[in-house]
Order: C-alpha cells, then sequence, then structure tokens
C-alpha cells in the first residue's frame, strides 16, 4: 500500500506512514472527497467495491482519496477523479475538516479532509477495482436515504453534505 501524509491540526505535515497502519493506528493525515454534481443539481455517487479496506460495498460521494507524498491536492483530486470515474472535470475546493470516525475492519478514519466539489454532465466510466455501480441521486433524495438507510452509506457524505450545499 502508498504512503500516506501525517499532519497536525492545522494541515502541517509532520511525517507519513503506510496507509494501512495510519488507518489502523487512527493517525490525523491528509485525505479529499471530491462530490461531482450534474446540471440538473444531482450528485455523482459511487458504490464501493467489496473489497476495498474499509467501507467496502457502501455508497459514497463521487471520490474520496489521499494525496501521495510529494503530491499537491490539485493534482491529486484530477488524478483520481480520473482513475476512479474515468473522467475529469474542474475542482474548486470548497471546506475542509477534521474528524475522527471508527470504521469497519478495525480501522479509524482520522482525516484532515479537503472537501472538492464539481460539475460534469455525462456518466462515468468506472474503474471496476474501484467501484462496482454509480447513481445520480438528488441532494433532497440523499438526504432522505441517509435517514432512511444511512448503513448502506459511508461516513463522507454524512459529514460532509451540509458544509457544500
Amino acid at each position: 500500500m502508498d504512503n500516506i501524509i501525517l499532519v497536525d491540526e492545522n494541515d502541517n505535515q509532520i511525517g507519513s506512514g503506510e496507509k494501512l497502519q495510519v488507518h489502523k493506528d487512527g493517525k490525523l493525515h491528509r485525505a479529499f472527497s471530491i462530490y461531482v454534481f450534474n446540471s440538473k443539481g444531482e450528485l455523482m455517487m459511487q458504490k464501493r467495491h467489496p473489497q476495498k479496506y474499509h467501507s467496502g460495498g457502501l455508497w459514497a460521494n463521487t471520490c474520496c482519496s489521499h494525496p501521495r507524498l510529494g503530491e499537491s491536492l490539485d493534482h491529486a483530486v484530477h488524478r483520481r477523479l480520473k482513475e476512479e470515474m474515468g473522467f475529469d472535470c474542474e475542482l474548486t475546493e470548497k471546506t475542509q475538516l477534521i474528524y475522527k470516525i471508527k470504521v469497519n475492519n478495525g480501522l479509524i478514519e482520522h482525516e484532515y479532509l479537503h472537501v472538492w466539489v464539481g460539475r460534469y454532465d455525462k456518466d462515468p466510466v468506472i474503474n471496476k477495482d474501484e467501484a462496482t455501480d454509480f447513481k445520480w441521486i438528488s441532494v433532497d433524495d440523499l438526504r432522505k436515504e441517509l435517514a432512511e438507510n444511512g448503513d448502506a452509506y459511508s461516513y463522507w457524505p454524512k459529514v460532509t453534505l451540509d458544509k457544500i450545499i
């Protein structure tokens, strides 16, 4: 697995660590989440591959990942969007936040999260090693789904959706 960037509460790099071990130890690290909307205001969601190291099989926002060592956030978000969803679009950073949550497989997500938003009107060509499905969903329908069927969704939409709308 890749090494990821460890940070302090101000997003200053303080080191690096192997991705799985960082999540076992719950160390604060730099990450990003991408939300891509179409011109109807619908959000593109992906269903994470069941074999992902955590949150496998759950619905998540368009794309989430970590920048590589020495890689700018701007480069990382575009690289990863292409790798996971098969397209690129203009992206704008909307907010930043820190959260810590236990996820499955005994792992802890403790992220300094950069949240990016973009617009795209075509369907993705998903990387089947990363995601098994996608859907477009209105924000109202997503809020209803999160309230009624929250266990089918990863943590990221639950913590970030209201910060970008």
